[in-house]
């Protein structure tokens, strides 16, 4: 059990790959999908990450509002986890345009995209990934806003891609099945992007992806993940990853930048507040299910967290949902 499995697992991704572009060089434009657009596909998603899939040829990437250039090739997954505007293009100095570009959106769900002039072709494919807000912060909040991660050289995952080839062809086609294994793939895809990039960050780094690395605090994560609902405290934490308990905390802290019991209850609060907004237990099974001895315990954390107690929160959720308007989750 590891910590990235478990909040991986708790996140419950939506995925949805609906674009295959055909890019000729010279061609430069701009991109963001949004959070709303994401919402008419899958209603219930809080929080939208969009990413490219090199297939062929090699292209630029940079933030609207930034200055790094990132060469992006055959294989490479190009992932914005915040959903940033961003240009992409054969050469990034180019004015983006918009009135060349050529859509033609299927039945399928599926979209093609063709544009440029008669130099060398990129193909790529596009989609996004939705989740709970809260429940993706740990993880999330560790992500730079742009980020390349290659997973097309290696034997071990070049399936993946060949296997989005399939399926991209097979929603142009129409195929039974084809969106639902679009889907899967895109998650699979993410989370052997978030795998990776793990690895490789170099050693003097922080946050929350540099924690799961560490012998200690790695382990420490993935028990209070794989166990939020038990009695933790930093003692008998410290007694299950071998370490004493002033150095884990300090490590903790050092690294994930607050104590493990406030990290704790951040994350139980997480999983209630998505089981409020998706399910229909009641609160004091949500409150069992997350850790607290007692519903009172339960509303005034809550209550401390987000404003409300809990069943008005649910309330104002669903309300605002009917309505269409973004749900009420501070602390983003």
């Amino acid at each position: 059990m590891d910590a990235l499995s478990e909040v991986l697992k708790a996140i419950r991704l939506d995925g949805a790959v609906y674009l295959k572009a055909e890019f000729t060089a010279p061609w430069c434009v701009g991109a963001k999908y949004g959070l709303t657009s994401a919402a008419t596909r899958l209603p219930r998603s809080e929080h939208v990450a969009y990413f490219h899939v090199l297939i062929e040829g090699r292209c630029q990437a940079r933030l609207a509002n930034g200055d790094e250039i990132v060469e992006v090739r055959a294989g490479d997954i190009l992932l914005f986890p915040h959903d940033h505007l961003h240009l992409l293009g054969s050469d990034i100095r180019l004015p983006p345009r918009e009135d060349e570009v050529t859509e033609l959106s299927l039945e399928s769900g599926m979209t093609l995209m063709r544009h440029g002039g008669s130099g060398a072709t990129t193909h790529f494919v596009c989609g996004y990934l939705a989740c709970d807000r809260r429940v993706c912060r740990p993880l999330f909040s560790a992500l730079p806003q742009m980020l390349v991660v290659s997973v097309g050289n290696d034997a071990d995952t070049g399936w993946l891609l060949q296997l989005l080839r399939v399926g991209v062809q097979e929603s142009l086609a129409q195929g039974p099945g084809a969106r639902s294994l679009l889907a899967r793939l895109a998650e699979l895809l993410f989370v052997e992007a978030m795998r990776r990039y793990a690895l490789s960050l170099p050693p003097e780094q922080k946050g929350w992806l540099a924690g799961l690395r560490d012998p200690y605090v790695g382990r420490a994560l993935a028990l209070l993940h794989g166990k939020p609902a038990q009695a933790w405290t930093v003692e008998g934490l410290a007694r299950e990853v071998a370490l004493s308990r002033s150095a884990l905390a300090d490590r903790f802290v050092d690294l994930i930048g607050e104590p493990p019991m406030q990290y704790l209850t951040s994350w139980r609060l997480a999983l209630a507040a998505q089981a409020l907004r998706t399910g229909n237990d009641t609160v004091a099974q949500i409150s069992e299910r997350c850790g607290y001895e007692s519903e009172a315990a339960f509303n005034r954390a809550f209550k401390r967290e987000f404003g409300v107690p809990p069943a008005t929160w649910r309330k104002q959720v669903n309300a605002g949902e009917a309505a269409g308007d973004a749900p009420a989750s501070p602390g983003t």
